[in-house]
């Protein structure tokens, strides 16, 4: 949850108490104007302050509790996936959708799933409901996602996915499903503005596949891990991302080579569903 976010939420939380802002700010001992700038993310704000806010509203101690882990994770850039999930992911979508629309190159690794712009449905709804989402959610997460692949046509954009082989055999979905993922991959790699490239089991590697993440014009890389999403902005971090990332490009496959490699990983697919 980033500064906005957590100021809207703050906000919203107060509006539906009922309790007017000078009431909120007495009662949290700061004035009317710090409390403004709070929930109109015009001034960081604290996990102390963000107690004493939700204390003045009124909420129960499990979402005070919820809402200060989100300001002391704030401080360091990093959202937790149950915070998401209790805003609505289907929300998380939509501001990743906006940096999309901002952004003119986007890089991005994935050692452990087709990337989200890359997903069909079936993929999408096969990583999805893992996460116990409520059918609305589900659905509406899925639109979301869906929605987001528009920019995959936008030809003033640079798109630069780097996949690693087992990524493509990793059998999130049955085989028939998978072997039109890929073939849905080998599509999209043949628009002049989007290179995907697969790093192939059999390169020696010089690098080790960490995680995935996401680098956006060279200014901000986003890092998801198992509990949360980090998001890096000093140049320097954003130094060794690019520098990874480009050290995988070298030794990953492109064009008529990656296309016939994957190609090959989607008729091992359909072989199998032939036989099963």
């Amino acid at each position: 949850m980033n500064r906005a976010q957590l100021g809207a939420a703050l906000r919203a939380l107060r509006v539906a108490s009922g309790k007017e802002a000078k009431a909120v700010a007495r009662s949290a001992l700061m004035s009317p104007s710090k409390l403004s700038k709070i929930e109109n993310a015009k001034l960081a704000v604290g996990a102390t302050d963000v107690e004493r806010i939700l204390t003045a509203i009124g909420v129960s101690d499990e979402v005070k509790a919820e809402y200060t882990e989100a300001a002391r994770a704030s401080a360091t850039e990093a959202t937790a996936w149950r915070l998401l999930k209790r805003i609505g992911v289907h929300k998380g979508q939509q501001d990743v959708k906006a940096l999309a629309a901002q952004m003119s190159t986007l890089r991005l690794f994935q050692p452990a799933l087709v990337p989200g712009l890359l997903q069909t449905p079936e993929y999408i709804w096969s990583i999805l409901q893992r996460h116990n989402l409520s059918e609305d959610a589900l659905t509406r997460t899925i639109a979301g996602r869906l929605e987001r692949q528009s920019v995959l046509y936008e030809n003033t954009k640079s798109l630069r996915f780097i996949i690693t082989e087992p990524v493509l055999r990793w059998r999130i979905v049955r085989p028939q499903m998978m072997a039109a993922q890929i073939d849905r991959i080998a599509s999209i790699s043949r628009l002049s503005h989007v290179d995907i490239r697969v790093v192939p089991l059999r390169s020696q590697q010089q690098d080790i596949a960490d995680h995935a993440f996401v680098i956006r014009d060279d200014r901000m890389v986003t890092i998801e891990t198992v509990h949360a999403e980090v998001i890096v902005t000093d140049p320097r971090d954003i130094g060794l991302y690019i520098e990874k990332f480009e050290g995988f490009a070298r030794v990953a496959l492109s064009g008529d080579d990656m296309r016939s490699l994957i190609e090959g990983i989607r008729d091992d697919f359909l072989r199998e569903q032939e036989t099963g």
